[in-house]
């Protein structure tokens, strides 16, 4: 059963970075993953890319061939992914049962907002095996003023109800929140989304013309209840992993063992299943044992109230942590015959 993420989001949100990120992550702590290019206009593609759609159609084709603009253009490639569906899936069944699968979605909102393509793929890939999770990035930078924020809120909220899928709204870029100035209230105020009434003030000050509109706007948003954000700093480990955590919940990914791990008591063997269908009894439990790790107020002392304390304790502990490892290497360098010594630069220095 092949897991995934659909990132969407606005453009300049930090999706392609994010999938840059994620696949260092899980290179890095050996998870499987592969990224699914599906911008027909990414012509630069930081990431390895395991599919790309524009091996099947790119933006500026579809202009060309129909005398469209830019974002009709766009329309045009979802719609014919749509239709030319059978390359995706069969691209897909290449990549393995166990795979793991980001979606890097155009960044044109209205593809995951108002238009029926995206929504349609999106159900058709979960009718071929993929439990997904749509992971929609916004610029942390829209919290510091109270308009944009209901913008970014009703955006999220819009996504939400379209996609139809398990979501998590990110905040990103959240390490560059500081260069904007002081926030109006605490983080956890916007990452919660409770009692909006408190933008009111702000509100009236920036367009006292619109006060009903403003409000009846954020009695929308209250009324669903369903809008509330993760934060991310896509370059600090700590922050990616407890993302990840989030998404391996909403997706189900937390009940799917290590390939090495022993099957519990009793159970049939299924050791030669795919590791997304064998019993995992530690991530049952584990996720009905409470909350995830981590909290938004340590997230605000980290990158808002204490950033340059935090940004000088790293890199005394990168720099302890790096003379640890000469010393280590120089330790076991001295323990080497005379004829083989290796040079700080790591290189063999024979005699």
């Amino acid at each position: 059963m092949p897991f995934g993420e659909v990132v969407c989001g606005a453009p300049g949100s930090g999706k392609s970075t994010y999938c840059y990120g994620k696949h260092q992550l899980f290179t890095a702590l050996q998870r499987p993953i592969s990224i699914v290019n599906l911008d027909p206009a990414n012509e630069n593609i930081p990431y390895p890319c395991a599919i790309d759609i524009s091996s099947l159609i790119t933006l500026q084709d579809a202009m060309d061939a129909h005398g469209l603009g830019p974002n009709g253009g766009m329309l045009y490639c979802m719609e014919y992914l749509e239709a030319n569906f059978d390359w995706l899936e069969s691209r897909l069944n290449e990549l393995g049962k166990d795979a793991y699968v980001l979606f890097d979605i155009p960044g044109q909102v209205e593809v995951g907002t108002n238009h029926e393509s995206l929504k349609r793929i999106i159900q058709r890939l979960s009718k071929i095996g993929f439990r997904l999770a749509a992971v929609h990035l916004c610029d942390a930078h829209y919290v510091t003023d109270a308009a944009k924020y209901v913008s970014v809120l009703l955006l999220s909220l819009r996504t939400m109800l379209q996609l139809e899928l398990p979501h998590i709204n990110v905040l990103s870029k959240i390490d560059l929140l500081s260069q904007y100035g002081d926030l109006d209230f605490n983080l956890d105020f916007y990452t919660e989304v409770q009692d909006l009434s408190h933008l009111e003030n702000a509100l009236n000050t920036v367009s006292p013309r619109f006060t009903e509109l403003n409000m009846a706007l954020i009695s929308v948003i209250e009324d669903y209840g369903l809008v509330g954000f993760e934060t991310l700093a896509v370059e600090d480990k700590a922050s990616m992993l407890h993302l990840s955590r989030a998404i391996d919940r909403a997706t189900g990914y937390i009940f799917v063992p290590p390939k090495e791990a022993p099957a519990p008591e009793g159970t049939i063997d299924s050791s030669a299943d795919p590791a997304s269908t064998r019993p995992n009894a530690f991530a049952l439990f584990s996720t009905a044992a409470g909350s995830l790790p981590g909290d938004v107020r340590d997230v605000q002392e980290r990158w808002i109230d204490a950033r340059e304390a935090y940004d000088a304790y790293e890199k005394r502990e990168w720099r302890r942590e790096g003379e640890i490892v000469r010393e280590q290497a120089a330790a076991e360098n001295a323990k080497r015959p005379e004829e083989v010594k290796i040079k700080a630069g790591g290189i063999r220095e024979r005699k």
